[in-house]
């Protein structure tokens, strides 16, 4: 007889584990099915050679958004969070570097090495940035309305984003309007004579995309950045234990709340009769029943292969097949014996090396590294960004020694020659040759090395297409259409399926913002179902 449970979750990343949380808080009984040996999704820390420890995927924090931090009492489950005065060091060409503060002053201060006109309007930038960011994270907070048939909470919501918009005054609104579906690169353009500054800051509208930045939208993924981070340049957000940690104390939380979390159930179907979804099967061949079943896998992944299609309307699996998850990331863990010189941080200590680090000088540079994704190829001079975890939680790695984290852009899923298992050594390459351009020294401390690349996102942590955000940042993906028009409010055609993942609104990174919106609504739903139910049978 199968075993029988109120809520499923499938998966266990951070959204499956918010959701679990405030669903427990709420009154239900979530059961969390994780299909690895410990819950995380890409926010995981590992060993990945002989005592080196390191986040193995996610290496930045979304950041998480502040009302889940307390409502979960993250830092009561042993989350320590460190957040470095410095955000993010530009390595120039020229053997210069740009570094760039939370404080707006010191980033000036830095800015007017450079150009004394950028130093001037880059607090003017950030003002702005800042005031359109809050109108943005005001959105991303609530649930999107349904546009055919708006609730008076939906009217509510969209009057209340009105009024904030026009409250923006008249030149935030404007810049509003226009910067969303600008290329990045324009955006940065009207203020910025400096490349390097430019680039560091256009490279938050293109990471983890399939945007180049100079491609239409790019300023609208800056935008949704901005909502949680107004620093231009984007601050750094560092877990004590890394990324793993901020998950640990998620489960820690969600269990706490009344959760229960199993680790290595691996789903592989949802269990659908009449049109309803009934529970899940495992590849054990056990069943599990539940009164509703929630997934936090990306949406192709779930309709496509946890579902059986033929359960759904043949215009929506046709949207869901054309739903882009065109994954361009990779993943490159050093193990180190010691600390790089990067030539441009000479004579400056190691603090400059204690937040991420960007590797890509001008606008060019990060539009041919684009380019030569968009014909299957991974980039030969690629977009990195860079940190080094083990300056700032020294346990990740044996004394004296260091964890060097590295993503890669570009690296386009679908390679037009060969395949992935046998460009992984060439892609490895490719990373320590061009920083070794910058830290001539770093080949010689490269004790060991994990490379991740986009079909190991896909296969071995069940990312669709190896998107890290389970389906392309851009404006026909975004808000009501996430994933698909008329399906954004975490419900899908199949009854009591309902949808959690950062294939959701809003959608980005390490906030949970998907995980909370999709928890509320869900339990709206399940309360009222309940309410008709109860009322029926009296």
């Amino acid at each position: 007889m199968a075993e029988r449970r109120e809520l499923i979750i499938i998966g266990g990343g951070h959204n499956g584990l918010v959701t679990a949380f405030y669903l427990a808080k709420a009154g239900f009984k979530p059961l969390v099915l994780e299909r690895r040996t410990q819950p995380g999704g890409a926010a995981i820390t590992e060993e990945f050679s002989p005592g080196f420890r390191c986040s193995l995927l996610a290496h930045n924090a979304g950041p998480i958004r502040p009302e889940i931090v307390e409502d979960m009492g993250l830092e009561r489950h042993g989350l320590k969070m460190i957040l470095p005065e410095l955000g993010a060091v530009a390595l120039g060409r020229e053997g210069r570097a740009l570094r760039l503060y939370n404080d707006v002053g010191k980033s000036a201060a830095e800015i007017s090495k450079f150009s004394a006109q950028d130093a001037l309007r880059y607090a003017e930038f950030q003002e702005s940035l800042a005031k359109v960011g809050r109108v943005i994270g005001d959105a991303l907070a609530f649930i999107p309305p349904n546009i055919d048939a708006p609730s008076r909470g939906d009217l509510w919501n969209m009057l209340e984003t009105g009024r904030a918009i026009r409250k923006l005054g008249e030149k935030d609104m404007y810049r509003l309007l226009r910067w969303a579906p600008m290329a990045v690169a324009d955006v940065v353009g009207e203020f910025f004579e400096t490349e390097l500054l430019r680039a560091t800051i256009a490279a938050r509208g293109i990471f983890g995309t399939f945007l180049g930045p100079w491609s239409a939208g790019s300023g609208l993924v800056l935008l949704i950045r901005a909502a949680g981070d107004h620093h231009p340049a984007g601050s750094a957000f560092f877990a004590v234990g890394g990324m793993g940690a901020i998950t640990q104390a998620m489960a820690a939380a969600a269990k706490e709340a009344g959760a229960e979390i199993r680790t290595q159930q691996d789903v592989t179907e949802v269990r659908i009769s009449n049109g309803v979804a009934k529970g899940v099967v495992l590849s054990s061949g056990e069943q599990i029943e539940g009164r509703a079943v929630i997934s936090n896998a990306d949406p192709k992944r779930t309709f496509l292969k946890l579902v059986d299609p033929t359960h759904l309307p043949p215009d929506f699996v046709q949207k869901i097949k054309n739903y882009r998850t065109p994954g361009t990331v990779a993943k490159i863990n050093l193990a180190l014996s010691g600390l790089p010189e990067f030539k441009a941080l000479q004579g400056v200590g190691n603090g400059a090396l204690k937040s991420r680090i960007h590797l890509g000088p001008d606008i060019d540079y990060l539009e041919r590294a684009f380019d030569e994704s968009k014909y299957g190829r991974f980039s030969r001079h690629p977009y990195l960004e860079i940190t080094i975890p083990s300056l700032i939680d020294p346990a990740l790695a044996p004394p004296g020694k260091h964890v060097m984290s590295i993503y890669m852009q570009y690296a386009p899923f679908q390679l037009k020659d060969g395949d992935w298992d046998a460009q992984r050594s060439a892609l490895g390459d490719t990373v320590v040759n061009t920083l070794a351009e910058y830290a001539p020294d770093l080949p010689h401390l490269v004790v060991d090395g994990q490379i991740i690349t986009p079909k190991d996102l896909d296969e071995r942590y069940a990312l669709t297409g190896g998107h890290v955000f389970h389906g392309e940042l851009a404006l026909d993906q975004f808000f009501t259409m996430r994933p698909l028009l008329d399906w954004a409010q975490y419900r899908t055609p199949i009854m009591n399926l309902y949808l959690c993942g950062s294939g959701t609104h809003p959608g980005d990174g390490l906030t949970g913002g998907s995980g909370r919106n999709a928890a509320r609504a869900i339990a709206k739903e399940l309360k009222r179902a309940g309410r008709r139910v109860a009322s029926a049978e009296h």
